[in-house]
């Protein structure tokens, strides 16, 4: 399953990212979205999660929390 990971503090990795959703299972890739012109984070992510429940079991725990003082938002993406 593609989650859309929003709201993401700028200072955020793609590698701090597929450490958080690993503790919830495996994590196929991870794509943090960079400005083009800047190279700096846009503040959202994607990341694949190839088990249907370890992907739901990570919306329910993941979203809304707190990262990096951020309240990260996580749901499917369509």
């Amino acid at each position: 399953m593609k989650l859309l990971v929003r709201n993401l503090a700028r200072t955020t990795t793609e590698h701090e990212l597929r450490v958080l959703f690993s503790a919830h299972g495996s994590v196929g890739e991870c794509t943090l979205v960079l400005d083009q012109e800047t190279g700096l984070s846009k503040g959202f992510a994607f990341v694949e999660m190839p088990n249907d429940d370890e992907a739901k079991a990570a919306i329910a725990s993941l979203n809304q929390s707190d990262v990096a003082s951020s309240k990260i938002r996580v749901k499917k993406a369509d």
